[in-house]
């Protein structure tokens, strides 16, 4: 499995863990004024994270070079400080809201960036060619 795919797994699982951590702490308090936090951290975290690690896994082509790499510390590093920063503007320090929407826009460039690497051609020395 390419080493980008196990990167984006492991975020998952993490994202999971405090998704779910997050959701025992709503449900046990009965306060989810938080949820908005919660469904970030496990859509864009877990789910998210793990179909562009499944892709990679599958298109290994793909998964090789800079742009994967920069794809994943720029999605990563902009759900981690959105999920934080929603999480506490959603707990009432609204003077993060500005950081909220900074990491959003971040989290978009991975985004933006996963869909050209996905639309590139692969690099011609990974392509895999059938024996003739």
């Amino acid at each position: 499995m390419p080493k980008i795919s196990e990167l984006f797994f492991r975020s998952a699982i993490l994202f999971l863990i405090v998704g779910i951590g997050l959701g025992l702490q709503m449900s046990i308090s009965q306060n989810h004024n938080v949820i908005g936090a919660h469904a970030h951290i496990n859509l864009l975290g877990w789910v998210t994270s793990a179909i562009f690690g499944g892709y990679y896994a599958l298109n290994p082509a793909k998964a090789t070079g800079l742009p994967p790499l920069v794809q994943y510390w720029v999605y990563t590093i902009g759900v981690v400080v959105m999920a934080i920063s929603l999480y506490l503007v959603l707990t009432g320090n609204t003077a993060l809201e500005p950081i909220v929407a900074g990491s959003s826009l971040l989290t978009f460039v991975g985004v933006l960036l996963f869909a050209w690497i996905v639309w590139m051609p692969a690099h011609p020395a990974v392509v895999a060619h059938p024996a003739e």
